[in-house]
């Protein structure tokens, strides 16, 4: 019951806060970032272990500084989060645009079910979001459910509350088969972290071996749904583009992997180009195949 109304309380203040307009959660944001990183260093051992791996080639002087880069934006998203709960349709559209949708759309009003495949890189919420607006068919998001049923709650109602409806994770076979008979897109994080039970296939990805997620792939496959990947660039603070590339538009054609490998080059691309706007805090490489 403590519990419960702590959440409680913390919902309320999440919302109170999302009230505020953009100019101040900037600033709450760039005053975040000193407490949560030099005071509490919110993972910072998780962030440096992760950045020193995946850039080997670095100097430790060149690693604190994407480290600190990435604290910032991590404050700037975490605001932004919190916004999704009272910003208005027209404000929120207007941040994220969309490149090439048009070649995702030709495929819908055909009469034609696609996949979409992003990861969490740069504000991937935003862009989940204002795509439901921009795609009249039905769009199903994947997610992990939080741990906090109250959270979980609020939280999807929060990402869908602009046309999408989200999907636990273990229920996505399910609501596919349920829906073949309609024209709609199911949306993938892809580069969430497998169970070990469930490691069976490994990439290298940023220089280290890591286990994947094959899920896309397989229904891919099993469907012949096209995949475009969601790739984002972001243009200015509070400001996004969301580029819809084909990313195989024939998978009952393509070879073993195929799929999962290209959707992780485009993931490696972003990153490697500007590294301090994926999530490094999550604990990506906690599983390592047998073999190392």
């Amino acid at each position: 019951m403590i519990n419960k109304g702590f959440s409680y309380i913390g919902i309320f203040f999440l919302f109170t806060l999302s009230l505020l307009p953009f100019q101040i959660l900037y600033i709450i944001a760039d005053l975040l970032y000193y407490p949560l990183y030099y005071i509490f260093g919110y993972r910072k051992d998780v962030v440096r272990e992760n950045l020193i791996n995946s850039f080997p080639e670095k100097t430790i002087r060149e690693v604190i500084d994407i480290e600190k880069k990435y604290y910032k934006y991590l404050t700037t998203l975490i605001i932004e989060v919190i916004k999704m709960s009272t910003v208005s349709e027209k404000e929120i559209s207007k941040r994220v645009n969309f490149k090439n949708l048009e070649l995702l759309k030709a495929y819908l009003d055909r009469g034609e079910s696609i996949l979409g495949s992003s990861g969490h890189y740069g504000n991937w919420e935003w862009g989940m979001i204002v795509f439901g607006l921009k795609i009249k068919q039905p769009k199903y998001v994947i997610y992990k459910p939080l741990r906090n049923i109250l959270f979980d709650n609020w939280f999807r109602d929060i990402r869908s509350k602009l046309g999408n409806t989200l999907i636990a994770m273990r229920q996505t076979l399910r609501v596919i088969s349920s829906t073949k008979n309609e024209t709609n897109i199911f949306l993938f994080a892809s580069d969430q972290t497998p169970l070990k039970e469930e490691s069976h296939y490994w990439i290298n990805f940023l220089n280290q071996p890591t286990a994947v997620l094959m899920g896309l792939e397989k229904i891919a496959i099993q469907t012949k749904r096209p995949v475009f990947y969601f790739k984002t660039r972001i243009i200015k603070r509070g400001y996004y583009e969301v580029d819809c590339v084909p990313l195989c538009l024939n998978p009952e054609r393509s070879v073993a992997h195929e799929i999962t490998d290209l959707n992780f080059k485009f993931l490696e691309d972003m990153i490697i180009k500007e590294p301090e706007y994926w999530l490094w805090s999550h604990r990506r490489w906690k599983h390592k195949p047998v073999s190392v």
